[in-house]
């Protein structure tokens, strides 16, 4: 069906980057009217529309692209009532920096019984990113995980030892270790324990398949159940885990699809901005009158 020119634009004004274009590892988000009862299906999954979190009449849905997902022309399908459409939009390569790292051999050829635990605590992890909880947890905001200059991107193509070949999974802050590390916002604490590659890990639910991951502690200061609010400290930085030196590892996952943490944030956070830049509008309008 030929694509409504509403939608066309509201997507265009939306999406990240260039009108309709999303580089891979990003997040793509949409609005739509509070009333709207439209469904939204991205590679034959449905998409969770979502309240806004600063203006009731609208809800948005958030679209995670994986940084493997092949630059090309993509579809958004839309349901409704009033028929069905096709909204094209296009996958850009992120053009993500590389560099090669040392570490320790084990960390990169681990053997038959570290290779198990590598197994287990990852079907552990996606068991935990596979759960959509229905309830938000934050409604402010989110803060960074501490003040500190990043060292290194999401995305950024990584080779280990010569021989091991990756991505960066989140984004990295310097920070010494025993610097504390902060909740980025309110959430559940659902895993807090020592692992084989992330080192000591804490990862927060704040509802809505949305999860915050925070890697190489040195301490942690939380437990599985704990509520946490926006600012509270989990844990201490350290350098656990597959490290080349001490600093934070900062990662989320969004619908189970690891995307670009800061990114994703900053969409999120313009949100609020947004609305207080709309009703600033339209008490000046209404002043002018």
């Amino acid at each position: 069906m030929r694509l409504s020119l509403s939608v066309l634009l509201l997507l265009c004004v939306l999406l990240p980057a260039a009108a309709t274009e999303i580089a891979n590892g990003q997040t793509a988000m949409i609005s739509l009217a509070a009333d709207d009862d439209a469904r939204l299906f991205y590679r034959g999954k449905e998409i969770p529309l979502l309240q806004h979190p600063a203006d009731p009449d609208q809800r948005i849905a958030l679209i995670p692209v994986g940084y493997r997902t092949a630059p090309g022309e993509k579809q958004l399908h839309r349901l409704s009532p009033q028929g069905d459409e096709l909204i094209p939009f296009r996958i850009i390569d992120g053009g993500y920096p590389s560099e090669t790292l040392h570490v320790q051999p084990s960390k990169v050829k681990p053997n038959p019984e570290q290779q198990k635990r590598v197994s287990r605590e990852y079907r552990e992890a996606m068991a935990i990113y596979g759960r959509f909880t229905p309830q938000r947890y934050w409604s402010t905001p989110f803060a960074l995980p501490m003040e500190s200059n990043v060292t290194s991107i999401f995305g950024t193509a990584r080779l280990f030892n010569g021989s091991l070949r990756s991505f960066h999974s989140g984004t990295d802050f310097r920070a010494k270790p025993g610097t504390p590390v902060y909740a980025v916002n309110d959430g559940v604490v659902v895993l807090a324990k020592e692992r084989y590659y992330a080192g000591n890990s804490v990862l927060v639910d704040h509802g809505e398949g949305l999860y915050s991951c925070y890697y190489h502690l040195s301490r942690i200061d939380v437990k599985v159940g704990d509520k946490v609010a926006k600012g509270a400290p989990i844990g201490l930085s350290g350098s656990t885990g597959r490290v080349t030196g001490p600093h934070l590892h900062f990662a989320v996952m969004l619908q189970g699809v690891q995307v670009d943490p800061m990114q994703l944030l900053s969409t999120l956070n313009g949100l609020f901005r947004e609305t207080k830049t709309a009703r600033l509008d339209t008490s000046r309008a209404a002043d002018a009158e």
